[in-house]
């Protein structure tokens, strides 16, 4: 099809011009904080270690996240400009699932960062070199183009209905996909295997890295080294919380929450994209010694 057009948020139509105003708040708290962290990152030497240069590539991808759906969603929102081209779309929506799986991928290596710096704090800087950083850096990258880019792929050959209206405020994969005339089974299960791989591996790595931080800072005898160790920690078990918990509810759902509104569905979906880019800045701001101190 030539274009589609993007409903917005199904059912509140009457009042999406006054949800665009704390959307466009909290876009530009998120552009504005993670320029800010990534140029706070560059400029300053003291922080080109493995923890920072993670935080730089979580910031940029925030930027990516929600520069790719949000100022879309604020022109379908305060001047109806519902229409999107086909490949526009299709653009849109490896983008968002494409930085979202780096996302996750950076969050990983962030965990497990954490878990060198204090369970083998003597190996850190020979295990996490800058070369290393890198690397996984680009590994992420390379994952979730490689993972999204079939998908984009299966929806570029399969032919479309003339029903071209998406019940979302921007191109979801499962959106777009049940618009579809065809058989649409193999991009539903391959919808299911990017997913589970990609978020699979990285919880359980999380989790792994988390309870071993847990049993090593248990051993240790000194409140304040515990406190230290859990302060150090916390800033990113709040980073973790605020992007999966939105992301297994989106997921769960597009799949089968079918009792639940659309309009629901539709707005965790936003805040799932917004949220973390607006608060990781935030977060590492407030908490992050170090990068506190450079910014004031």
């Amino acid at each position: 099809p030539p274009y589609f057009l993007l409903i917005g948020i199904p059912e509140l139509e009457n009042e999406q011009f006054w949800i665009a105003f704390p959307f466009c708040i909290m876009y530009a708290t998120a552009v504005l904080g993670n320029i800010i962290l990534l140029l706070t990152i560059k400029v300053e030497p003291s922080l080109h270690e493995p923890m920072y240069l993670f935080l730089a590539m979580l910031a940029f991808t925030d930027l990516v996240l929600s520069t790719s759906m949000l100022p879309k969603v604020l022109a379908i929102f305060w001047m109806g400009s519902r229409e999107i081209g086909f490949i526009s779309c299709l653009a849109q929506l490896f983008f968002i699932h494409t930085f979202s799986s780096v996302e996750s991928g950076v969050l990983t290596a962030m965990a497990l960062d954490r878990y060198i710096a204090i369970c083998c704090p003597l190996w850190h800087s020979s295990i996490l070199s800058v070369t290393v950083v890198v690397a996984l850096g680009s590994l992420v990258l390379v994952r979730g183009v490689v993972l999204v880019s079939p998908a984009c792929f299966l929806l570029h050959r399969m032919p479309f209905c003339h029903h071209r209206i998406i019940s979302h405020s921007y191109c979801e994969h499962m959106a777009v996909v049940k618009l579809a005339c065809g058989e649409t089974r193999v991009n539903d299960i391959y919808g299911l295997f990017v997913a589970f791989v990609v978020a699979g591996p990285d919880t359980i790595l999380i989790s792994v890295s988390y309870a071993m931080i847990l049993r090593e800072v248990m051993r240790q005898s000194s409140t304040e080294a515990r406190l230290k160790a859990f302060s150090t920690c916390a800033s990113h078990v709040c980073v973790i919380l605020t992007f999966y918990v939105p992301a297994l509810f989106t997921f769960l759902t597009h799949r089968f929450g079918q009792s639940i509104p659309s309009y629901i569905q539709v707005m965790v979906a936003n805040v799932y994209l917004l949220l973390p880019p607006t608060l990781n800045p935030i977060v590492y701001g407030v908490r992050t010694k170090k990068i506190r101190d450079k910014v004031v």
